[in-house]
């Protein structure tokens, strides 16, 4: 057990003020599931043992303290600096978590899970009568994850693709890493009224020299599947780190893709075209297969 300044009860009013600013600086109104997740999991469990580091302006800065307390701020700590990963802004996943709409019973799939902090966060939402599939393609994180998890009956977690998976059908997936199109396992798995949240994005030209590729333009995006249609929510723009495996090859539309975030307009898109043909000039993104389109989703 990491030592501290303060007591442990301490360090539980102090997550419980976490949570709490963390929401507010996220802009979400009343959510007590998701604050109570976020005041009860304890993050440096998930951050292995310090020194730390804070990711900042493209590079990592050493957190000189030891005393877990200091991991409660909105920052970006490191999991693997060497490829860019980190434990993501907890005020940008309260949004989008709070976005994702989780209700206690729900089955997620969390794509791209680290170490395991978020997917712990989404299993105290869904509850033990809920299940949250964790997937992650780093073997030791994916390890990590496995042992801080295991004492999670509601939590499973797989080392693997992420665009593999899920096998099953889904209230819900949440992803953590920049993709240029979604995955077809996130679409297809949907149960009616299922949301996927993911980053859209283009990746920089060449790594980050601190590690990793990011993108160069992203924005998340949440699809909801409603009667036969898909439709799509903007929540923002977004710089995650880029997939790896099957999704990080290099597609034949990515400066088609980089054209539309250049030309700008993601914001007003209001559904996702899902292998059919899309109408000529209504959408503001067309690639093989899908499309992003500005016309309402088809009930």
């Amino acid at each position: 057990m990491l030592e501290s300044d303060f007591t442990l009860q301490e360090l539980a009013v102090i997550r419980r003020a976490y949570a709490k600013q963390i929401l507010t600086l996220a802009g979400v109104p009343e959510d007590p599931r998701l604050e109570e997740a976020f005041a009860v999991v304890e993050r440096e469990r998930f951050l292995g043992d310090p020194p730390w580091a804070i990711s900042r302006g493209g590079g990592y800065e050493p957190v000189h303290s030891h005393d877990p307390a200091v991991l409660y701020q909105d920052v970006l700590l490191a999991l693997a600096s060497h490829r860019g990963v980190n434990n993501g802004s907890p005020s940008l996943h309260a949004g989008w978590l709070h976005a994702l709409s989780l209700r206690e019973g729900e089955r997620v799939a969390h794509i791209g899970a680290g170490t395991g902090y978020y997917t712990a966060i989404i299993a105290e939402i869904v509850g033990e009568k809920g299940h949250v599939l964790a997937v992650e393609l780093d073997p030791a994180l994916s390890g990590t994850a496995r042992a801080k998890l295991g004492d999670r009956s509601n939590v499973t977690v797989l080392a693997g693709d992420g665009a593999a998976w899920p096998r099953e059908d889904v209230d819900a997936v949440y992803v953590n890493f920049s993709v240029e199109r979604p995955a077809e396992a996130w679409i297809d798995r949907l149960k009616p009224e299922g949301r996927v949240i993911f980053p859209l994005g283009v990746p920089w030209p060449k790594p980050s020299p601190s590690g990793g590729t990011h993108a160069m333009h992203g924005a998340g995006l949440r699809i909801t599947r409603r009667g036969k249609g898909l439709a799509v929510q903007w929540l923002g723009r977004a710089f995650f780190v880029c997939a790896e495996g099957e999704l990080s090859s290099p597609g034949p539309e990515r400066q088609a893709l980089q054209a539309s975030f250049e030309r700008g307009g993601i914001e007003f898109v209001r559904s996702l075209i899902w292998r059919q043909a899309a109408l000529p000039g209504r959408c503001w993104f067309t690639g093989s297969g899908w499309a992003l389109s500005y016309d309402e989703a088809k009930a």
